[in-house]
C-alpha cells in the first residue's frame, strides 16, 4: 500500500474524497507510530475476544464446540497436504469408505496450509485458536490499512471504522467458531487492488495481483468472496457514475479486471469443479437452512456478547448465537442513517444502497418480526433457488452490512474532523458533540470474551496410538454414538493423531443420497442415515435403549462392514452406560475399559 508522506492529520485525495490538510510539518516516523499504535489495539482487542481460550487452553466455545472441532480437524488437514502430500481437496480420513469433498465445506486450504508447522509443532487445537485470533487482528489491521490509504486518509477515522469493520456484534458471534467468516483480512485487500485498476500502464500487473488476491479468498471463504464480488460492484458503480472524471480510466480498469478474471478463474477451474461436481458435491442447501433470515427487530437490538447485550433478549430473534449478524441498536441505526443524510457523496450514497441492498436480502423469504412472521413476502424468495444462491445462508447477507457501517463510520468522523478544522471557535464543541455521539452508538456494541467450557479430555487410546492395530487394511475406527452435528469428540482425536486415525461417518455438508429423500442432494450436515448410526443417535440423545430385534443386529452387521470397522470404542458420554449395553447387546461382543474408552474389537465380525 502508498505510505502517507505527512502526519495523521494529513487528508489527501481518495475515494471518500478527502481534503488536503494544512500540517506540513510532521516526520513521516510519527505516522508510522500511529500506525503501530493501531495494529497493537487490534491485537489486543483480538486477544480480549479470545482471552477465556487462551486462559483456559483445555476448554472449548461454548456456543459451538461442533465447529470448533470440525476447524480443528480442517487444520490437521492442511498439514497433512503439506507433509505427506495428501491431495487437497477430498478426504478418506473421514465417513469411510465415501470419503468428504473438502471443497464443499469450510477446508480453509489458504490459511491450514500455511499454519502446518503450528499444527505440527503444538496441534491442530492451538493454529485454530492462532487462526480465530490473528485472524480478527489481521482484518482489523487490513481495513485500518485501506480505509487511511484509499478512503479518508486520515488515521483516526480510520481506526474507528476498522475496529468496526472486525469487532462488530456480527464478527464477534461468528468468532464462536467461524474463523474464517471472521478473517477478512483479504476483502479491504481486493477492494484497495480493485480501485487501483485503473492506474495508467499497470493493468497487467494489478489485474494478476488481484486474480491472486481472489484465488486466496476463495480458499478461505467463498459467501464472503461472492458479498465482496456485489459490494465492490455496487461502489465501483457509484464512483463511475458519481465521479465522471473516473471514466477516463475505464479502459484499463477493464482490462485489469479481465486479467483478474481470466488467472482466478483459470487457478479455481478444477477446485471449483471438484466441489460442485465432484464425488461429495451437492446441490445447495436444504430449505430448512435456507430459512435462516435476519429478524427485522434484529438490526436495532444488541447481540448477546456485546456490553447491552443478553442471552435472553437475543435469542428469540436469531437461530443460533453464531448467526447474530445483525444486532446494532437503535443508536447506531440512526446515526448511520444521519451520516448517510449529510455526507451524500456518490461513495456514501453507493454504500447506502449497498446496505440496504444486503439487509432486504437477510430477511429471507418473508419478514419475521420479533420471532413471528408477518405473512409479508421478501425478495430473496424469488433468489434462492438460483445457482450458488442456493448455498448461502440468507441471514448471512445481514454480515455485508458490518463493513458498510464501518466505512461510514470512518468518513462521518473524517467529516467531523474537517468541520472542527474549518471553523476554529467551535472546535471544542464540534468535537464533544462527535465523542458523544459516538459513545452512544458504539459504547453499547463493546464486544465481551467469549464464553468457554470444559472439554472432555482426548483418551490415551487415542493418544497413545493403540488405535493403529485395528485400523490396518483400510479398516476404521466407528464411535458412539457416531460424530454428526451434536456429538463432533471423534473429529477433535482424530486431528490430534494428523488424521491418520480414520473416522466412520462425521460431522460436514455431503449430498442427501437416500432413496425418497425429500430433497435430492442438497446438503445434509453429515453422512446420509444408516439404521445403526439412526439407532445409537437415539440412545445418545434420550439414554434409553429401545427394543433390539434381530433386524437391527443384522443391520448393526452390514453397517460394520460397509465402515470398514475395525473397532468400536465409547469415550465419555452422558448416557454412555446405556450406549454400552446397546452395543453390547447389539453385536454379542464383550468390551474391555483400556486407554479410557471402552473398545469392541470387531474384526471377527466384519471379516
Amino acid at each position: 500500500m502508498a505510505t502517507p508522506e505527512s502526519d495523521p492529520g494529513v487528508e489527501r485525495s481518495g475515494v471518500g474524497d478527502a481534503e488536503v490538510g494544512d500540517d506540513h510539518g510532521v516526520r513521516r516516523w510519527e505516522g508510522w507510530w500511529w500506525d503501530a499504535a493501531a495494529v497493537l489495539s487490534f491485537v489486543l482487542l483480538a486477544f480480549w475476544v479470545t482471552a477465556r481460550l487462551w486462559l483456559h487452553p483445555g476448554s472449548g466455545l461454548r456456543d459451538n464446540p461442533s465447529d470448533q472441532s470440525q476447524f480443528e480437524w480442517m487444520m490437521a488437514h492442511g498439514a497433512r497436504v503439506v507433509t505427506e502430500f495428501a491431495y487437497p481437496f477430498t478426504s478418506d480420513r473421514m465417513n469411510v469408505p465415501d470419503g468428504v469433498n473438502l471443497m464443499a465445506n469450510t477446508s480453509v486450504l489458504s490459511i491450514s496450509i500455511p499454519m502446518t508447522p503450528v499444527t505440527v509443532l503444538f496441534g491442530p487445537q492451538w493454529s485454530f485458536l492462532l487462526f480465530l485470533t490473528l485472524g480478527m487482528a489481521a482484518t482489523g489491521t487490513a481495513w485500518y490499512f485501506f480505509l487511511s490509504r484509499m478512503v479518508t486518509r486520515s488515521r483516526a477515522p480510520a481506526w474507528l471504522g476498522a475496529a468496526f469493520c472486525a469487532f462488530a456484534p456480527a464478527m464477534v458471534s461468528h468468532a464462536n467458531a467461524h474463523p474464517n467468516i471472521v478473517s477478512q483480512f483479504v476483502v479491504p485487500l481486493i477492494a484497495w487492488r480493485t480501485l487501483r485498476l485503473a492506474e495508467p500502464g499497470r493493468w497487467l500487473r494489478n489485474g494478476l495481483l488481484l486474480g491472486l488476491l481472489i484465488v486466496w479468498q476463495a480458499f478461505l471463504n467463498l459467501e464472503i468472496l461472492l458479498m465482496t464480488a456485489i459490494g465492490l460492484g455496487v461502489v465501483v458503480g457509484a464512483l463511475a457514475i458519481g465521479r465522471p472524471e473516473l471514466r477516463r480510466g475505464a479502459r484499463t480498469f477493464l482490462a485489469g479486471l479481465g486479467v483478474a478474471a481470466v488467472l482466478s478463474a483459470v487457478l479455481l477451474a478444477y477446485p471449483l469443479h471438484v466441489q460442485l461436481f465432484g464425488p461429495g458435491s451437492y446441490q445447495g442447501l436444504s430449505r430448512l437452512i435456507r430459512g435462516y433470515r435476519t429478524d427485522l427487530a434484529a438490526f436495532v437490538g444488541y447481540s448477546r456478547e456485546s456490553l447491552a447485550g443478553d442471552a435472553r433478549s437475543a435469542a428469540p430473534l436469531v437461530k443460533n448465537a453464531t448467526e447474530e449478524n445483525a444486532f446494532f441498536g437503535w443508536p447506531l441505526v440512526i446515526l448511520t442513517i444521519a451520516l448517510v443524510w449529510l455526507r451524500r457523496s456518490a461513495v456514501v450514497l453507493g454504500l447506502a444502497v449497498l446496505g440496504l441492498l444486503f439487509a432486504v436480502l437477510s430477511l429471507g423469504r418473508e419478514v419475521q418480526l420479533d420471532g413471528r412472521d408477518t405473512g409479508v413476502p421478501a425478495p430473496w424468495a424469488l433468489l434462492e433457488d438460483l445457482p450458488l444462491l442456493h448455498s448461502v445462508v440468507p441471514t448471512r447477507w445481514s454480515l455485508a452490512v458490518t463493513p458498510v457501517i464501518g466505512v461510514l463510520l470512518a468518513l462521518g468522523a473524517e467529516h467531523a474532523r474537517q468541520l472542527a478544522r474549518r471553523y476554529p471557535g467551535a472546535r471544542r464543541q464540534i468535537r464533544f458533540a462527535t465523542v458523544t455521539v459516538l459513545a452512544m452508538a458504539l459504547l453499547p456494541n463493546l464486544p465481551t470474551p467469549l464464553p468457554v467450557s470444559p472439554r472432555d479430555p482426548t483418551p490415551a487410546f487415542v493418544t497413545s496410538g493403540s488405535w493403529r492395530p485395528y485400523v490396518a487394511g483400510g479398516r476404521s475406527v466407528v464411535t458412539l454414538p457416531l460424530p454428526d452435528t451434536t456429538y463432533t469428540d471423534p473429529l477433535r482425536w482424530s486431528s490430534r493423531t494428523r488424521l491418520e486415525m480414520p473416522l466412520a461417518r462425521g460431522y460436514f455438508l455431503a449430498p442427501d443420497t437416500r432413496p425418497g429423500a425429500p430433497e435430492p442432494n442438497v446438503a445434509l450436515f453429515t453422512a446420509p442415515f444408516r439404521r445403526t448410526s439412526n439407532f445409537f443417535g437415539g440412545i445418545a440423545r434420550t439414554g434409553a435403549i429401545p427394543p433390539i430385534t434381530d433386524q437391527d443386529r443384522a443391520a448393526a452387521v452390514d453397517d460394520l462392514r460397509y465402515w470398514r470397522a475395525g473397532a468400536v470404542v465409547l469415550g465419555p458420554h452422558r448416557n454412555a452406560d446405556a450406549l454400552r449395553r446397546a452395543m453390547t447387546e447389539l453385536t454379542g461382543i464383550t468390551p474391555t475399559w483400556t486407554g479410557g474408552v471402552w473398545l469392541w474389537d470387531v474384526r471377527p465380525l466384519t471379516g
